[in-house]
């Protein structure tokens, strides 16, 4: 920290200066600064008085090093983190990464900390953009494409600065005698009273959700569809594992051993100093899945014991005639006309279900969720997941290349209307920052496509922040939109968890 002596000698300089000087120190020696005296406190205010995200990835081999390195990169400038989210390949120890990177950032950050399959963002040598998938061991052309066979030794860390916005992780607890629904409805209202105690309203402004298992995830997302405003915004993804600290605890293991999910909650505090502006999110979904064949009701449902699966007849609409998984794969085969077709199916069920939390009057609520179908064949049609019933309705979905380059373009013609959209009075609102969350089906089909992953954000935002994961199967909450083979785009209503796709999450602000 300078002394007092030579705080007063620079500050004959004048604040101009003063504030060129400050501007220019990493996080750690600006935040030394800012406690030196008020003078340098108001100048540090005014420097740092919009909100910032930071992000990059190292390959370094060795684990210090390379958080060594994205920390440094990320706190190289002005920044004071509200929130860290960390990912890391799968050789490196997370429990240790997860050590590392709180020791940097400091006891009061929240992290969050995951394994994941794939990240997209700037190398913290070359800063340039380049997107990694740690499965495959092919080196595409352009080189802006990197894939490396079972490195898995990759890092990236993203901090965020949000003044006005209060950050907060509320976490899913794995193991209790309670009923899954009992456990549901206590994570969704430590959240809506959360944002009740911030913003006045029970809805806060957005969540990023972390989530380690998949069918597990839907009956979550579903209830906080039903119990949250529409204007919340939903994004995030399933990992494999997770590590969390809220910034308060610092019993990292037991918070991993006992939470099955965490979300990273955004309130706008309602109590915030005079003269910050408003920070915005927004989602933006990516779809590359194409339907085919008829629409189906379930006839019957049988769910497994010990594995997360479900066997289904079902007939289709219109039809009385029960068919078994074997005539179901045939009727598509033919619709496709590929007897042989290898590429994986899903199924997109349409749900209509009663819905409360706690005593809360109960009401009715339409979703549509994936399933991956596993088998077909005369027994049944066998998916992933619960939670299917008799008398729902579904179709079979693929991933698709050219429908995934299509919803690439119309994203980014969303990004560009978000790009010149101005707020009522003249102000500018100005995209500081982004995030994107792809699922590994849309990661087999897009990710050895030179930034296909990041144009739409890239191409509209030059400069901006963009830090992204890929996981096993995206979050991203809105209506969903997709193409039926041989026809227009058909709306099939509100859907959380969209197969085959890459989830946008922007950050904007409005002085």
């Amino acid at each position: 920290m300078p002394s007092t002596g030579i705080a007063t000698t620079i500050d004959l300089f004048g604040e101009d200066v003063l504030e060129n000087i400050i501007a220019r120190l990493p996080a750690s020696s600006f935040a030394s600064a800012a406690c030196v005296n008020r003078s340098w406190n108001l100048v540090s205010d005014r420097i740092l008085c919009r909100p910032k995200l930071s992000s990059a990835w190292s390959i370094n081999p060795s684990l210090q090093v390379a958080v060594e390195d994205v920390a440094n990169k990320v706190l190289s400038e002005p920044i004071r983190p509200h929130f860290a989210i960390a990912f890391v390949g799968r050789i490196f120890d997370r429990h240790q990464a997860h050590q590392l990177i709180t020791a940097k950032l400091g006891s009061k950050v929240p992290v969050i900390t995951n394994w994941s399959r794939g990240i997209i963002g700037r190398d913290v040598i070359s800063d340039e953009y380049q997107e990694i998938d740690w499965k495959t061991n092919d080196r595409d052309a352009d080189t802006s494409v990197l894939v490396m066979e079972y490195v898995n030794r990759a890092i990236m860390l993203i901090v965020g600065f949000l003044p006005g916005i209060k950050v907060k992780i509320v976490s899913l607890p794995k193991q209790t005698e309670a009923p899954q629904a009992v456990v549901i409805d206590k994570f969704v209202t430590d959240i809506r009273e959360f944002s009740a105690s911030i913003s006045g309203c029970k809805s806060p402004a957005a969540i990023i959700m972390f989530s380690e298992i998949q069918g597990d995830t839907i009956p979550v997302m579903e209830k906080l569809d039903y119990a949250l405003s529409p204007e919340t915004v939903i994004v995030g993804a399933c990992y494999p594992f997770l590590r969390y600290d809220n910034g308060s605890s610092r019993n990292i293991k037991a918070t991993e051993e006992h939470a099955s999910a965490a979300a990273l909650v955004f309130v706008v505090d309602r109590n915030k100093p005079p003269g910050i502006g408003e920070t915005q999110f927004d989602a933006v979904i990516l779809n590359g899945l194409l339907t085919v064949g008829d629409a189906y009701k379930v006839a019957s449902v049988k769910e497994g014991h010990y594995e997360s699966l479900s066997l289904l007849t079902a007939r289709r609409e219109g039809s009385r005639e029960i068919l078994d998984g074997e005539t179901i794969k045939n009727q598509i085969y033919e619709e496709l006309g590929h007897p042989n077709y290898l590429r994986p199916f899903c199924i997109g069920v349409r749900k209509r279900r009663k819905c409360s939390i706690g005593q809360e009057k109960v009401g009715w609520v339409t979703s549509f969720s994936f399933h991956q179908v596993r088998r077909s064949d005369e027994e049944g049609l066998i998916v992933d997941d619960r939670g299917i019933k008799t008398g729902d309705t579904f179709r079979y979905y693929y991933s698709d290349f050219a429908t995934a380059l299509s919803s690439a373009a119309n994203v980014s013609n969303d990004l560009r209307s978000l790009k010149q959209g101005s707020n009522t009075g003249g102000d500018k609102r100005e995209v500081f920052g982004g995030l994107i969350f792809t699922s590994s089906s849309f990661c087999d089909t897009l990710f050895t496509q030179p930034k296909i992953c990041r144009s739409p954000f890239t191409d509209n935002f030059p400069g901006v922040t963009l830090g992204g994961s890929c996981s096993y199967q995206a979050i991203g909450r809105g209506d969903l939109i997709l193409h039926v083979k041989g026809s227009q785009e058909q709306k099939l209503g509100r859907c959380c968890l969209p197969k085959c796709s890459a989830v946008y999450f922007i950050m904007s602000y409005t002085p």
